[in-house]
């Protein structure tokens, strides 16, 4: 990096460290060999932060662990309650009462990233969201998440979540390592139920090479996170990124973070994830107001169909020659993100067993017709809305006409007809015919003998 270079994006650091958007340009990274356990790259790796829906990496934990354990199995039916049904969305919008296997369950909740899923896994293995919160709380302490606490399974905000990069590294390390029959969970490109296609929100799966999960959350509060995991010449990396301030950058930064760390080389240097020094903070900063109260439309969860191209004049808040990484310091190639490629969904359903073809046949046919309803229901509702403005908008198209009362002695009676504008205007508008001269003689002759 030639000495402008290096000067500029001093500059530009410096810059963002004194803005108002410094938190978000900054936040927490860390990149860790799975193998190992060693960090390649740490970034305020043990700040407090809210979690959003990485959350649900815990909750896929306390599930997978009680079927190791043999007190659940992947078909055990799961049932939807009525508090878990009225979550707001990300949501599949299952009716109370709806039964749903554990193993489609968690495919829904990693891949959807469904609220109503994540809670109807708590509920039906913890027998409420407390006690199975009470699980996730014990699960993090065994594992060494000292920095986490969870209060909820979907991530939805709530002061009491909290954790940190360092925490979900181990906590994205023990799944894989824990129980890696099921690591295929966390790499669906895509679920299908019924009619309705939902790709994965993480924005690497299809278009990382080697990127194998894990999972992304976002609320205004946290901005965009993501624990995500990729292998390549037989290495597995898992980084993350948390308080990025768009799904597009979380994506940029992870892939950059991984084309840096599959760069780097460990060695005995190298920190274990449990030797990263405790932050000073105690409290996750609130990033509604860099994420969520700008201007412009609502960030969304998933990407925008375009990432800025690399040689873009669009400063990147997350360049790799602003970041200190452990080992190899030079500057790899940029790995250049396209389109997903197409993926096979992965079906789920409802029930303990798969429908048969004339089942699919028949909830397209449903999904179909309730469809068609909604959008004839929109056109109706549109429809009238316009008949209404028309309405409102001929009864506003008047012209006043005024008639005057006596004006001589300054006090007649002032009355206002309003007569609709129709037909031939310009007969309206007319000034009255000029009466003949020998009417107006006529008038001046009886005028004169009344003023006698």
């Amino acid at each position: 990096m030639n000495v402008s270079r290096a000067l500029r994006v001093t500059a530009f650091a410096v810059a963002a460290l004194v803005s108002g958007q410094a938190l978000a340009a900054s936040g927490p990274a860390l990149v860790v060999e799975v193998e190992s356990g060693r960090v390649l790259h740490a970034e305020r790796a043990t700040d407090p932060w809210y979690p959003a829906s990485i959350t649900k990496l815990m909750t896929a934990y306390v599930a997978l662990d009680k079927v190791k354990r043999g007190q659940l199995s992947m078909d055990t039916l799961l049932t939807v309650t009525d508090s878990a049904a009225a979550l707001p969305p990300s949501k599949m919008g299952f009716k109370p009462g709806t039964q749903i296997r554990l193993d489609n369950a968690l495919k829904i909740m990693l891949v959807k990233s469904a609220n109503d899923i994540a809670a109807t896994i708590a509920e039906s293995i913890g027998g409420s969201i407390d006690g199975f919160s009470t699980l996730m709380n014990a699960h993090a302490q065994r594992l060494g998440m000292a920095s986490s606490h969870f209060a909820n399974p979907h991530g939805l905000p709530d002061e009491r979540n909290q954790t940190t990069a360092r925490d979900m590294a181990i906590l994205a390390r023990a799944l894989l390592k824990d129980f890696p029959e099921y690591q295929d969970l966390f790499d669906i490109g895509a679920v299908q139920f019924g009619r309705r296609i939902m790709r994965n929100t993480n924005g690497l799966i299809g278009r990382y090479p080697g990127a194998d999960g894990m999972k992304t959350g976002f609320i205004c509060s946290s901005g965009f996170n993501v624990v995500a995991s990729a292998t390549r010449d037989g290495r597995h990396l898992i980084t993350v990124v948390l308080g990025a301030p768009s799904a597009n950058e979380r994506t940029m930064k992870a892939a950059e973070l991984f084309d840096r760390g599959f760069n780097s080389k460990v060695n005995f240097t190298n920190p274990e994830l449990a030797a990263l020094p405790a932050s000073a903070s105690t409290t996750p900063p609130d990033m509604r107001s860099v994420i969520c109260d700008r201007r412009g439309p609502m960030p969304q969860e998933e990407d925008a169909p375009v990432v800025a191209e690399e040689d873009s004049n669009i400063p990147n808040l997350f360049s790799s020659e602003v970041m200190a990484f452990a080992g190899d310091t030079q500057k790899p190639v940029r790995t250049v993100l396209g389109p997903r490629t197409a993926v096979q969904p992965e079906r789920v359903w409802v029930g303990l067993n798969p429908p048969s073809e004339a089942e699919l046949a028949a909830q397209a046919a449903a999904e179909e017709a309730a469809e068609k309803a909604r959008l004839s229901k929109k056109k109706a509702t549109a429809s009238k809305k316009k008949a209404s403005k028309q309405a409102a908008s001929k009864d506003s198209d008047v012209a006043p006409v005024i008639e005057e009362g006596d004006k001589t002695k300054g006090k007649g009676r002032v009355s206002v007809t309003v007569k609709p504008v129709s037909g031939d205007t310009k007969a309206t508008n007319q000034k009255p015919a000029a009466k003949p001269k020998a009417q107006k003689a006529d008038a001046a002759s009886k005028a004169k003998s009344a003023t006698n």
